[in-house]
């Protein structure tokens, strides 16, 4: 591949993205990009998104650090990561699309690799609480087939690779209180405050 690099002059301030581009192309040509991603600025922070061939595999916060996550996606899927946007339009528009109250869930394909286990088994109940809605994590303990494993829910939201689509921030304490959330907890307040206000007064 390094003719990717010809007429690329090393003083051209966009060389580097010029080049990135060119080797997500090629990679993408020859069958070579395992895992894409990019970053998408949103009211919640900016956020990496990264997919295989499968779907969309990790959405991260900034405050999770990008950098980070892109080396566990190394180190657990594939050591072929690119910088690679348009594989990831579809899911940047429909996460806009969500800010900006215009769309209430997500139809998107999923690679969930990253998660075995109960912890998988608790996050495939998450995508049925219902926009503007919460459950305690007791309650997806409970739905997951293991009511008394709530501090294993807990664990399982709190390493969600794929907060947001997959929503663990409707999971709240019994006490009706917020909780951690990965994004932090400003992120949180914010998604549950943008949902309530969109779902409207129930009834």
């Amino acid at each position: 591949m390094s003719d990717v690099f010809a007429g690329l002059p090393a003083d051209d301030p966009d060389t580097m993205a010029r080049l990135r581009t060119r080797l997500a192309a090629r990679a993408g040509h020859e069958d070579l990009l395992d895992v894409a991603y990019r970053t998408l600025d949103t009211p919640a922070g900016t956020l990496l998104l990264a997919a295989t061939g499968l779907g969309l595999v990790r959405i991260a916060y900034a405050v999770q650090d990008h950098d980070a996550a892109l080396q566990q996606l190394a180190d657990l899927v594939s050591p072929r990561v690119l910088h690679a946007p348009g594989r990831l339009d579809e899911a940047a528009r429909q996460i806009d699309a969500y800010f900006a109250r215009r769309r209430t869930g997500f139809d998107l394909p999923l690679d969930r690799r990253l998660s075995k286990g109960f912890r998988r088994d608790v996050l495939t109940r998450l995508l049925d609480i219902p926009y503007g809605g919460t459950s305690s994590y007791a309650q997806v303990a409970a739905a997951a087939g293991r009511p008394r494993a709530f501090r294993a829910a807990g664990t399982a939201c709190a390493t969600n690779p794929l907060p947001l689509v997959v929503p663990c921030h409707r999971v709240v304490r019994s006490d009706g209180a917020a909780g951690s959330y990965a994004g932090g907890e400003p992120a949180k307040h914010l998604l549950l405050d943008l949902e309530s206000a969109a779902a409207g007064p129930a009834g």
